[in-house]
């Protein structure tokens, strides 16, 4: 049996009707919803996690047959086999280039939160810590609201090195953002800021909480004490 159908098999055993409905309902597949006609088979994702060591030989054509599946967790387990192979790679390897374009001529089907997070700040945003940034104002000027959240996401590699000017920009960029799940991605990311930065956090905060949506400002206050939080939210 071929590695991909074998694979398939194995991962389809962990199928469950039951979380395939809960899994339906909490990625709002619902006509109208952001998730509208996503297809799930039930499975969770430490489950398709399990399943990891096992794609080291798969071709990257069924790499790419599991990103083009209609079931959301065979797309997950395609992003995670990419940024699997992302991170084994030397930094100077080209395999890590290859990885990122094949990521980036993907990006249709990197379409519900999840699979953003999962996937963009591990390869996009490290290979743009080394590379220019355009990518990042392309994606933030799309209509997709999933190249939006990538493009924020992304700049979660930034932050963890202490680096956070393209977040801030990116966050007063998507303020008037019309959909809550940027809101709230913004508002995470401005609460990794201030985990490193409170002073950074607060200064952003001080300039722009006015403006700024209420669940971004509720996100970003997360970690800041009560009073602090208390003081922003009134004002």
């Amino acid at each position: 049996m071929k590695t991909l159908d074998l694979l398939r098999q194995k991962l389809h055993r962990h199928s469950s009707a039951a979380q395939a409905a809960a899994s339906r309902r909490f990625f709002k597949t619902a006509p109208g919803e952001y998730g509208e006609g996503d297809q799930f088979l039930g499975i969770t994702v430490p489950q398709v996690r399990s399943h990891l060591p096992e794609t080291d030989n798969l071709m990257e054509e069924g790499v790419i047959t599991l990103l083009h599946s209609p079931w959301h967790e065979e797309r997950l387990l395609a992003l995670l086999i990419l940024v699997r192979r992302f991170e084994k790679a030397r930094h100077d390897d080209p395999a890590r280039e290859h990885l990122v374009n094949l990521y980036l001529s993907n990006l249709t089907w990197v379409n519900n939160w999840d699979l953003v997070d999962s996937s963009s700040p591990h390869v996009l945003g490290t290979w743009l810590l080394t590379h220019d940034l355009p990518i990042l104002d392309m994606l933030a000027n799309s209509d997709s609201l999933w190249e939006n959240r990538i493009a924020i996401l992304a700049t979660q590699a930034f932050i963890r090195k202490g680096r956070f000017d393209d977040t801030l920009h990116l966050c007063l960029r998507f303020m008037q953002h019309p959909h809550d799940l940027m809101h709230k991605a913004c508002g995470w990311m401005l609460r990794e800021v201030g985990k490193r930065d409170d002073a950074r956090l607060k200064q952003f905060l001080d300039q722009h909480s006015n403006q700024m949506p209420r669940t971004m400002l509720r996100y970003s206050l997360e970690k800041l004490p009560e009073a602090v939080r208390r003081h922003y939210l009134s004002k």
